[in-house]
């Protein structure tokens, strides 16, 4: 039996689904903490590895919805447990840095770069981006500067360009020079 089943069978809510060959356990967001400590106590699950967020928002819904995962090993059998949940936008996520201390630097991470709340976190100060800094930077919906002050160097789109006939720029095969360096060849004397 894998943890993840192993975890099913013991928390209530909790199930399992097969993926990439891998079962992972899926935890209803009320019992992510509770999963928490039975994947450690119960399972014996002591290793905290990693604490990651997605953007889980499909098209036209981004940021609506936050995917979490966690992975945690047993030592002893060099088996790692990865515990998903779904954090709606406006609910917090219960913080496992009291079930792993090494957990609180991952939350922290999520929290500022993915705009989510946490809930009983023991140090909500931020972490990487400045206090003025204004957004959530790894978020779909975020606007990165660098694309609005500056222009964006490849080519355009037909129609997109200021000019009158709509055309794709002619490609020279890689390590051919471009214009700017002059004639391509010498044309024979006649």
């Amino acid at each position: 039996m894998s943890l993840a089943e192993a975890l099913a069978a013991e928390v209530d809510g909790v199930t399992t689904r097969l993926e990439f060959g891998r079962q992972r356990a899926i935890v209803p967001l009320e019992s992510w903490h509770g999963a928490a400590l039975a994947a450690k106590n119960a399972l014996g699950c002591r290793m905290f590895d990693w604490l990651g967020v997605e953007d889980a928002g499909r098209p036209g819904a981004v940021g609506e919805r936050h995917a979490v995962t966690l992975h945690v090993v047993h030592p002893g059998e060099r088996a790692g447990l990865l515990m998903r949940t779904e954090l709606p936008s406006g609910e917090a996520l219960p913080s496992l840095a009291s079930v792993w201390a090494g957990a609180a630097w991952h939350e922290r991470e999520a929290a500022e770069m993915f705009g989510i709340a946490l809930a009983g976190h023991p140090d909500p100060r931020r972490l990487l981006l400045p206090d003025s800094f204004a957004g959530h930077p790894l978020r779909k919906d975020f606007v990165l500067a660098a694309r609005v002050v500056r222009p964006w160097p490849g080519g355009l789109e037909p129609g997109e360009a200021d000019t009158s006939a709509p055309s794709r720029r002619r490609l020279a095969p890689p390590g051919v020079p471009g214009p700017e360096w002059g004639p391509r060849r010498e044309e024979p004397q006649q």
